[in-house]
């Protein structure tokens, strides 16, 4: 096996087919950085979905993924990216449509089923309204979740903040609310002689005193002398057996019978002395 995967098709004349088979429905097509991506006509889109699936040469049977895009600053801020897989080409397309906050994109559920779920993912993260989805609603985010999270001017600290209420006994919302040392950051590194007191050292506000050259020490010279030396105690080892080997008659080693021959080896593994005779030969 020279590949770890198998190459999909070349693009080759993928754009000529699709505007032979969508003509005015698409919008724009180009090929770039070897992808595919068509972008068509938004009240069109379910008879170019049909027309991508069913037309010969072209036949993208499987739809993989839907995607959103913001760009706040256009006027159809949203793009909707369909993700299209042909099994028998082995080639992938990518369809494209543009919308706003109010006007919805026909749902292509009837096509295929696992549109349902991928719609309603747009629908929470960027509020782009599907026509046609039986059960359009939230799928990511909490029940009563305010705002969609992917649009470019939702807050990353978002509206609400959430936690479990000993009082209440449950999960309470609240509005956010960011404590004043959180919200101030000088990045100034105290390892780095930072300019700023931190709490609690007008404490330490004491003058410095003069010390001499060398190690800080909190006993000078003439104390250490003043300190007599305690004699010295001869002191006896209390134990009774040896904790180190100085030679090897300690250990047995070079010994012509060490205790590892053959016939000191019990025949059966499990026998759990072998000084004590069971189970030698």
């Amino acid at each position: 096996m020279k590949a770890p995967a198998p190459r999909y098709a070349e693009n080759g004349d993928t754009i000529d087919l699709a505007q032979l088979a969508l003509g005015a429905m698409i919008v724009e097509a180009q090929d770039k950085v070897g992808e595919v991506t068509i972008t068509v006509d938004r009240l069109q889109l379910y008879d170019a979905m049909i027309a991508l699936r069913d037309t010969p040469g072209l036949e993208y049977q499987q739809l993989m993924e839907i995607a959103g895009v913001d760009y706040p600053s256009r006027p159809e801020r949203f793009d909707v990216c369909y993700h299209l897989l042909s099994l028998t080409r082995n080639h992938r397309l990518r369809v494209r449509v543009v919308t706003d906050e109010e006007k919805p994109v026909p749902s292509i559920v009837s096509i295929w089923p696992v549109a349902g779920w991928l719609e309603r993912e747009v629908y929470d993260m960027y509020g782009v309204l599907f026509d046609g989805n039986p059960d359009l609603r939230r799928i990511l985010t909490d029940y009563g979740f305010r705002g969609h999270p992917f649009r470019k001017d939702f807050p990353l600290s978002g509206f609400v903040e959430m936690r479990y209420s000993e009082e209440a006994k449950r999960v309470v919302y609240e509005p956010v609310k960011l404590a004043q040392d959180f919200r101030t950051f000088d990045f100034m590194s105290p390892w780095e002689g930072a300019q700023y007191v931190l709490p609690g050292d007008e404490k330490a506000a004491v003058a410095p005193q003069a010390q001499a050259k060398g190690a800080p020490s909190p006993v000078t010279a003439d104390d250490a002398a003043k300190v007599p030396a305690s004699p010295a105690k001869d002191v006896q080892p209390q134990a009774t057996e040896k904790k180190v080997t100085e030679s090897r008659a300690d250990t047995g080693a070079g010994r012509a019978d060490s205790g590892n021959l053959a016939k000191d080896k019990p025949v059966d593994p499990d026998v759990p002395s072998p000084d004590g005779g069971e189970g030698k030969q």
